[in-house]
């Protein structure tokens, strides 16, 4: 059996983690890009189907890519961010599953239906990207996750052949001290939770 984690984990990870919208300066490495991926692909998805796709945007082209699909209240802090990652699915991620999930043939249930294709896509890479945002807290890193952003100009910018598919933002670095805005209230158990 596992043991709980110590505090200072569930703090860095959920208690005192914030949303960030400004950054500071320190650049994000290659490799802890790479560590952050090496994290959370071991989340767990349905199937082990792994639809997620990731995108991080760092160059000053890909920036400039990436504006014309953003809100207008998320142009300068994107712009400012270190990296900005692309949480995105693949509409065909059914084609790896006979590596990825050797226990049946489940390829064809998904190829010969588009709606449970989609729907699995989106669920699991919405999950996919929580693990990465939870994955950077616990590399030291901070984020902001957002959704104003025009998702066909995303995919026509950096998806161009339609097979991957814009989900959500998230924006990566080391937050700015005194940046952020007051922390909103969490719903209450009896509010959000059943037990039955």
């Amino acid at each position: 059996m596992s043991t709980p984690l110590p505090s200072a984990s569930l703090e860095q990870s959920f208690l005192t983690a914030r949303t960030f919208g400004k950054f500071t300066d320190q650049p994000v490495s290659d490799a802890i890009l790479h560590q952050l991926y090496d994290l959370a692909k071991w989340g767990p998805t349905s199937m082990n189907c792994q639809p997620g796709r990731f995108v991080f945007v760092r160059s000053p082209e890909a920036k400039a890519k990436l504006k014309l699909a953003l809100s207008p209240g998320n142009v300068d802090k994107t712009l400012a961010a270190p990296v900005t990652v692309i949480v995105a699915m693949d509409s065909r991620f059914y084609d790896h599953l006979p590596e990825q999930f050797p226990a049946m043939d489940a390829k064809p249930m998904f190829e010969n239906n588009a709606a449970m294709a989609d729907g699995t896509a989106f669920r699991n890479s919405s999950l996919q990207g929580a693990y990465l945002i939870l994955a950077a807290r616990q590399l030291g890193l901070d984020c902001g996750p957002m959704s104003g952003f025009d998702a066909a100009k995303v995919n026509e910018q950096f998806f161009g052949d339609g097979r991957f598919k814009a989900n959500f933002l998230v924006n990566l670095g080391y937050g700015a001290a005194g940046s952020t805005h007051p922390r909103g209230p969490r719903l209450a158990f009896d509010t959000a939770c059943q037990i039955v």
